[in-house]
């Protein structure tokens, strides 16, 4: 329960800052070309309200709503999601949105995914300022990568530690280095000590080099005991606990696991893919007695102070849970720092917000198939890749993410977002025809439409993961 407060409690305060930054840029270069904006809300209000007050003398009544699905600033003359076409019955007024230059309207539309995008990188600059840049080379990960089947028939080993493509040399091992490899013709690996240069096809799919289990790559980790759980939780949602099989088997660290039900394992990744057998197996088992006969399990122990290898059995949970975890190779890797002084840090800041802008365009050709569409995640997705403790440093560099997210989400350009008011605003200046009210409404309840049936399926997604179906 601690951990889903903190995670929330991250979550809304950081929704919360780009929601209202992101409507205050609207507002301000809306009064900034004298338009009358009605209303300034974090969050929606429909029925009720949770907080209203009106300055005095002052056009706009300020609010908190109670729904977190966004914020609102509603400015007269204008089409939005409030779907108030009474005012346009009324004439035209001279501090309406609709009576002012295209040119005017279209900076009030980009205003908030403009404050969105240079928040980021702001952000950004000062994380750089503040902590540096701290990482693990990918050349200075000297047990290399664990390989899939696929990646080995284009000739990668398991051990070769990733260099580069034709894209670029990697810096360290993130998302951006499956990125490159999925679009690079070769990549360079330092193989016992060798340059050796790996074919590639140039065109991988990403989604699959993900989705695949194994992994098409991730970091080698040997097999080796590092902490041992007395208790564990019997299943991930239950609150009854018990004494766990490495517990029981008197595992302790330095303990090497070295083959499970007869088969050799060369590392803590072919631990977890022959696990990954069982759980698919285990979809299949009919009774209670199948499902414990499928648990049951025979390690191969090599012991840390007597180099023995002892045989041992014992009964995974439920969830195939064994109660220790395996020795990082991270801790003895050699670490890369980089601090920057304040006026270093904006530059910095800048080229990494435009590679997280950059990743992110590129990922979203992948939306639109059919494994794209399951990926989607909602509100507890988004909610979930916050850190389980508060900790400053992935807060800001979570915040900062999802103002770029947000930046380019609202400038797409279907009808209800600022992407689809700026689509109009921009065919309405080359034509200088100006769409008529009535297309202007049929548009938004069409992008409300296509909005809410989005949000549904995305968070629907994120229920089904939470039951187990996908």
């Amino acid at each position: 329960m601690e951990i889903f407060l903190i995670k929330t409690l991250q979550f809304m305060m950081a929704i919360s800052l780009l929601v209202l930054l992101h409507e205050m840029g609207h507002m301000l270069t809306a009064k900034l070309f004298g338009v009358r904006v009605e209303k300034f809300y974090l969050f929606f209000d429909p029925w009720f309200h949770l907080f209203e007050f009106k300055p005095k003398n002052s056009e706009t009544t300020y609010g908190i709503g109670w729904l977190p699905l966004g914020g609102y600033c509603k400015i007269s003359g204008m089409v939005d999601e409030s779907m108030d076409t009474e005012q346009l019955k009324r004439d035209p007024q001279p501090w309406e949105f609709r009576t002012k230059p295209a040119w005017q309207r279209l900076i009030i539309m980009v205003a908030g995914v403009t404050v969105n995008l240079l928040l980021a990188l702001f952000i950004y600059s000062m994380i750089m300022f503040h902590w540096g840049e701290t990482y693990v080379a990918t050349k200075d990960m000297s047990l290399g990568m664990k390989f899939s089947q696929e990646a080995k028939r284009y000739g990668f080993q398991d051990h070769d530690i990733l260099l580069g493509t034709d894209r670029g040399e990697f810096r360290d091992f993130n998302t951006d280095v499956y990125r490159d490899i999925s679009r690079a013709n070769w990549c360079d690996v330092l193989r016992g000590g060798k340059k050796v240069r790996v074919n590639l096809p140039g065109e991988l799919n990403l989604l699959d080099m993900f989705k695949s289990s194994p992994r098409f790559m991730e970091p080698f980790m040997e097999n080796k005991v590092d902490t041992v759980m007395r208790r564990i939780a019997l299943t991930a949602d239950s609150k009854d606990s018990i004494e766990s099989p490495a517990w029981r088997m008197q595992l302790q660290k330095g303990d090497e696991i070295i083959a499970l039900n007869g088969k050799p394992l060369d590392s803590y990744n072919s631990y977890k893919e022959a696990t990954g057998r069982i759980a698919d197996a285990l979809t299949g088992a009919k009774t209670r007695d199948d499902s414990l006969r499928l648990r049951t399990v025979t390690l191969a122990v090599r012991r840390v102070q007597t180099g023995k290898v002892d045989t041992l059995s014992t009964t995974l949970t439920p969830d195939l849970m064994m109660g220790y975890a395996a020795a990082s190779p991270f801790k003895d890797y050699k670490e890369t720092h980089v601090s920057y002084g304040f006026l270093e840090s904006f530059p910095a800041g800048v080229k990494y917000g435009f590679d997280v802008l950059g990743g992110y365009i590129s990922d979203m050709r992948y939306v639109f198939t059919s494994d794209g569409v399951k990926n989607l995640g909602g509100f507890g997705a988004i909610g979930s890749l916050f850190p389980d403790k508060w900790d400053w440093h992935a807060f800001w560099m979570m915040t900062a993410f999802l103002s770029i997210i947000l930046a380019f989400m609202n400038i797409l350009p279907i009808p209800a977002l600022d992407g689809g008011f700026v689509l109009f605003l921009l065919v309405e200046i080359i034509t200088k025809r100006k769409p008529s009210d009535k297309f202007m409404e049929w548009a938004e309840i069409f992008g409300i439409g296509f909005l809410l049936l989005l949000m549904i399926v995305a968070n629907l997604n994120d229920i089904l993961r939470w039951l187990g179906y996908m």
